[in-house]
């Protein structure tokens, strides 16, 4: 095993800050300014700390060759296809191989080579991961292994506020790793279904310079840059600005957005044994959320004829969405010594701005009129995350040891005001727009929550010679949400405490080929009470995993077979008995197997794969009509494949090509979404100083449905597009 000063500082942090308000109809009491004041003396502090160490000139130098090690190995993980390396499953870079647990990572070359421009995007050829499953409505949707796990997607380790409404900008990331099934021993309140982590760019310490434009079908126009500089001849003081500004429309009539996004990062030299990095980021998104049509006159027959699935049942007037976002943080990674790291991680974010929607409700008996539902939402969030862990290698008892022990704690407030408004139903086949809405003078949901959570974790990594390895973790978690409604006028304070576990084994039985077993638990404390008043209590997630892993001996091909059963307990489902109230019975499982493979074949051609079969019911409810049905849309089957070449008579031409097929997606509403399939091409040129890429989505104009909201509305598919971007290095 390395040393550890050999492993790549954990990123783990993206912080937002003070910024101009947008004017909302509340008066927020969020008070940024003392939250980033507490944080400012804390990295004096520790910063203060590490550069009152002392080293020898000896140490220094063995130092600045650990960290040459350190920054090959960062820049390795975020190239090619057949990554070995992943660092979620162990909050530090791991051998995947000696992982016991399904972990898939998205490189940065991979995203290139497809034209990557969401998050939805970049996990399709990751197994485990459903089709977006409700449209382009602009959030990151994201179900893992059959269940929800939107909010689970963490930035460089730490958690997004519950409330975040925007999605991830792919341009700002190296790479995204997606740890499956249930995970709360290193992250706490999580999904059991698993957790996406994107990784950040940071500042490197060689000179990077890059604008890019691209233009595309739908009147996409973007433009970015990424530029890094180095501050001292080492390079270990750096500054990187990454930014993009996006503009773009959509098939479905009058549908927009309007990106605008800047992360700058500073890397301090702080001597050889510490690492300090500052970031920020901004970003400003406006679109009119794109909702669906209904199903009958789409997939299901209308006495009226078809109707068509770029129709807008929304109403522009209406107004659509506008948010704000900041970040501010740092990450700090002190080395008392190769054996012994500390690590802290710090993100500040706040989030406002409002939504308006217009959704549809059931359709009229004369299957022309669709009833719809407008609501005006407000939001206003701010969180102060943390993350502070030591990282130990050690030998006892004749094994060695890597243990990661820490505490990730986080306080917040999040506040959602809502108001139900009433607007005329739109005729399907001749629709007019501009309707007048009638809202309500106050609120319709008016609770802000202030939520604090503290989490202490311990997981050891176990070698037991060569060939095994264990990896045993614990924790335990409080929290306490305190909920003032102010249109029930009552205070709700609801404390949640619980305790998870993992385990798992991994057998290396002959070079490069490794069995494994694990076991995991996860929890989310559930908001609300039931009809006698008593709080809910959190959701539980356990699964059993077992499966192969390979890695070839020069690191050029990787691959993983999974097997997993998941089960989803103390469901909130319909109370029969309290009309209006939600009691916790119900339960869900899912089961499956999941093969993936990445490789680099020879030197021209390279390759991403994964296959998926998923079985997902709801095992106890109330409504009996569901048990035995899945909870989400979930296709039995689905296959990615993504390859590129690079030709031998002219080595600056790569070709690119690709072909997902999901098989029906089974439901619990009146209708299942048919099977589909779907092929991309690429096409790139490299030059001395610039790159030109050309790229087509579902080159067949095939028409489908990525998913459904509810038994009201399905989600029309893209249909087919194009890219074209040039990037220019200097």
């Amino acid at each position: 095993m390395p040393p550890l000063a050999s492993h790549p500082l954990s990123p783990s942090l993206a912080a937002p800050a003070l910024r101009p308000r947008l004017q909302s109809p509340r008066t927020s009491h969020r008070r940024p300014g003392r939250a980033l004041w507490a944080l400012s003396p804390l990295a004096l502090c520790l910063s203060q700390a590490a550069l009152a160490q002392p080293a020898s000139d000896g140490a220094n130098a063995a130092a600045a060759q650990l960290q040459e090690v350190r920054i090959n190995a960062s820049t390795e993980k975020d190239v090619g296809f057949a990554p070995a390396e992943a660092q979620t499953a162990g909050k530090a870079p791991m051998r995947r191989l000696e992982t016991p647990q399904s972990v898939s990572v998205v490189t940065r070359e991979q995203m290139e080579s497809r034209q990557i421009t969401n998050l939805q995007q970049a996990l399709q050829t990751v197994a485990g991961v459903s089709p977006v499953n409700y449209g382009r409505r602009g959030f990151d949707d994201i179900n893992i292994r059959g269940f929800r796990s939107t909010e689970s997607i963490l930035i460089d380790g730490l958690v997004q506020s519950g409330g975040m409404w925007t999605r991830l900008n792919p341009y700002g990331y190296e790479r995204f790793e997606v740890l499956k099934g249930a995970a709360s021993v290193l992250y706490g309140q999580v999904q059991p279904g698993g957790i996406v982590n994107a990784i950040s760019k940071r500042p490197k310490r060689d000179a990077l310079s890059e604008v890019g434009v691209e233009v595309g079908s739908y009147g996409l126009r973007t433009l970015q840059a990424d530029l890094n500089r180095p501050l001292n001849e080492s390079g270990k003081a750096a500054f990187r600005i990454n930014a993009q500004v996006s503009n773009s429309h959509d098939p479905t009539d009058f549908v927009y957005r309007r990106d605008r996004w800047i992360a700058p990062s500073l890397s301090l030299d702080l001597g050889p044994q510490t690492d300090l990095v500052l970031f920020a980021t901004y970003s400003q998104s406006n679109w009119l959320r794109q909702q669906g049509v209904t199903p009958y006159g789409t997939l299901l027959p209308n006495r009226n004829g078809p109707v068509r699935p770029t129709l807008y049942t929304g109403d522009p007037g209406f107004g659509g969405y506008d948010i704000e976002t900041k970040s501010l943080g740092y990450a700090l990674e002190h080395r008392f010594s190769p054996a012994l790291t500390l690590r802290q991680n710090v993100r500040y974010e706040t989030e406002s701005g409002t939504g308006n929607l217009v959704a549809n409700g059931t359709l009229q008996a004369n299957q022309r009129l669709q009833n719809r539902t407008a609501t005006r939402q407000y939001m206003d969030d701010d969180m102060l995350a943390t993350d502070t862990s030591l990282l130990a290698q050690f030998a006892a008892l004749g094994v060695q040891h890597r243990l990661v022990t820490g505490l990730d704690a986080r306080t917040g407030k999040t506040w959602l005001g809502r108001r139900n408004c009433r607007i005329g139903a739109l005729d399907l086949f001749n629709p007019v727009y501009g309707m007048p809405a009638t809202c309500p003078t106050g609120y319709s949901v008016d609770a802000p929550e202030r939520l604090s959570v503290a989490g202490l974790y311990a997981q050891d990594q176990i070698k037991f010679g060569p060939r095994w390895t264990a990896l045993l973790g614990l924790r335990r978690d409080w929290s306490r949400n305190r909920i003032d409604d102010h249109v029930a006028a009552q205070r709700t304070v609801q404390r949640d405490a619980a305790t998870t576990l993992s385990a798992g084994l991994v057998h290396e039985f002959v070079p490069g080929w490794a069995a494994y077993v694990s076991y995991g638990e996860s929890f989310l404390p559930v908001a609300g009470t039931n009809a006698s008043g008593s709080p809910f209590v959190p959701e539980t997630g356990k699964q059993w995993e077992t499966g192969l892993k390979y890695e070839a001996p020069d690191r050029g091909m990787t691959g993983s077979l999974a097997l997993f059963d998941l089960k989803r307990r103390n469901v909130a489902v319909t109370d029969p008995a309290n009309n209006g109230f939600k009691v916790q019975v119900g339960e869900q499982r899912s089961r499956g197997l999941e093969l993936e493979v990445g490789a680099e074949l020879q030197r021209n051609l390279k390759l991403t794969g994964s296959y998926t079969y998923l079985d997902t019911q709801v095992t106890q409810d109330t409504d009996r009509t569901l048990v035995g049905r899945p909870a989400l849309p979930t296709p039995r089957h689905a296959l990615a494949l993504w390859t590129t070449y690079k030709l031998p008579q002219l080595p600056q031409v790569t070709l690119g090509a690709g072909a997902r097929y999901v098989s029906e997606q089974l439901t619990s509403y009146p209708f299942n979404l048919p099977a589909y399939t779907v092929v991309d091409l690429s096409v790139g040129y490299t030059g001395p100083s610039y790159r030109i890429t050309a790229g087509v989505k579902n080159v067949f104009d095939r028409s489908y449905y990525d998913g459904a909201i509810n038994a009201n509305v399905v989600s029309p598919s893209m249909p087919r597009n194009f890219s074209l971007g040039l990037t220019y290095f200097f």
